[in-house]
């Protein structure tokens, strides 16, 4: 019975040991494949693993463009938010310059105007106070003129006395000066003196005042309307007018890149409603805060608009030139893969067949070309285009 128990015992010692050295030389063996498979090309020959290489048959290289990595001029280029509004510097509100009716209106939203054309006339007591008093200095001045006249003939003829031609004298330059002044006052109005001589041989007066636009323009709002009692200095003005050859572009840029705009700074501008057009304008003033809110400057453009196509109010992004271009390495964008890592990766190549994966730092996307910061060399070649085939490639033969 002893001996039957030592026995199954050495037998079970030796099952185990026959085990574990078999499990040990299955692993060995495992790690044997691993290492020939990354040390080695696949199976079809065309990765290799290891060296993060992919060769192209004879047929497949036609298929792909190979360039040499260059210098190309890459511009700084801030771009950010913003939005079109008028240029306030070439904005008017026209109020009346004294109160009255509004009589008439000549002009609609979105008409031109030019400089010294009526937008409407008012019925205004003060410019008819201002006529009645003009007529009666004038009537004054006559009267004081004809007994001047009269009184220096009698003092020829020795009928009169000189005290008397004195004070008629005196009488006549006061009327004179009271004539003088009501037809400056008149001519605040914007009276001319051909009008005021007509009033004065008329003895008529004329309680019209005109209202001329002060600068050429379009008209941007209207709220002038017949019957309407308007003050000056009253909101809302009866007509804004707007010179719209230049629109402003207003954005508030992020905190960090405040030092990088300069007055003078030319933009490039586009809207969502012209979308293959570029307006052109330059920085024209920079805020002198920084909100403390929002952590932005405010950066205003002065932006050209000669087709009048822009509108106060529209989204648009801008791109500014914060410094002088420079000259930087440069590859096709389509060169550049962006691995699942975020890393950007490429393709370079010494015979066109054999292609090494290489990780670069990519700087600045202008134009279709991108700035390669790090991790190439002038003129080494890269697959500009069909980069992401051999990426494709290499990954199916690292996952199978």
């Amino acid at each position: 019975m002893s001996l039957r128990i030592k026995h199954a015992g050495l037998t079970a010692g030796i099952t185990v040991i026959a085990a574990v050295a078999m499990g040990a030389w299955l692993l060995s063996l495992s790690n044997d494949v691993r290492s020939a498979k990354a040390a080695s090309p696949s199976a079809n020959g065309d990765v290799d693993i290891a060296q993060q290489a992919v060769t192209v048959t004879d047929k497949q290289v036609d298929a792909f463009k190979i360039l040499p990595a260059e210098a190309r001029t890459f511009a700084v280029i801030k771009k950010t938010v913003g939005s079109i509004d008028f240029n306030q510097n070439m904005l008017v509100q026209v109020f009346t310059p004294n109160p009255g009716k509004i009589v008439d209106t000549l002009f609609n939203v979105g008409d031109t105007v030019t400089k010294g054309q009526t937008l409407f006339t008012i019925d205004s007591p003060d410019l008819l106070q201002a006529e009645s008093t003009l007529l009666a200095s004038s009537g004054v001045l006559e009267l004081q003129t004809r007994t001047l006249t009269r009184l220096k003939q009698l003092l020829k003829a020795g009928g009169g006395a000189q005290k008397d031609v004195d004070q008629a004298t005196s009488d006549q330059q006061t009327a004179e000066g009271n004539y003088k002044a009501a037809r400056n006052a008149v001519r605040i109005f914007g009276k001319t003196d051909e009008e005021i001589d007509r009033i004065v041989a008329e003895r008529k007066v004329d309680s019209i005042l005109i209202v001329p636009s002060p600068i050429s323009g379009q008209i941007v709002t209207r709220n002038a309307a017949p019957g309407l009692y308007v003050q000056p200095g009253n909101a809302p003005a009866p007509y804004s007018l707007a010179d719209l050859s230049t629109m402003w572009m207003v954005a508030n840029v992020i905190e960090t890149d405040a030092p990088a705009y300069r007055i003078g700074q030319p933009v490039a501008v586009s809207v969502p409603a012209y979308p293959d057009e570029v307006f052109r304008g330059r920085v024209s003033t920079l805020g002198l805060n920084i909100d403390p809110t929002t952590h932005r400057q405010l950066v205003r453009s002065v932006i050209e608009d000669p087709g009048h196509k822009l509108r106060a109010g529209m989204l648009a992004t801008f791109s500014i030139e914060t410094e002088t271009p420079k000259q930087s390495l440069a590859v096709p964008a389509e060169a550049i893969v962006r691995e699942g890592d975020g890393s950007m990766t490429l393709w370079v190549t010494s015979d066109r067949r054999r292609f090494a994966r290489r990780r670069v730092t990519v700087g600045i996307t202008q134009d279709g070309w991108c700035q390669i910061v790090d991790g190439l060399k002038p003129g080494e070649l890269v697959a500009a285009s069909g980069a992401i085939f051999l990426s494709n490639k290499f990954a199916t033969a690292v996952t199978g």
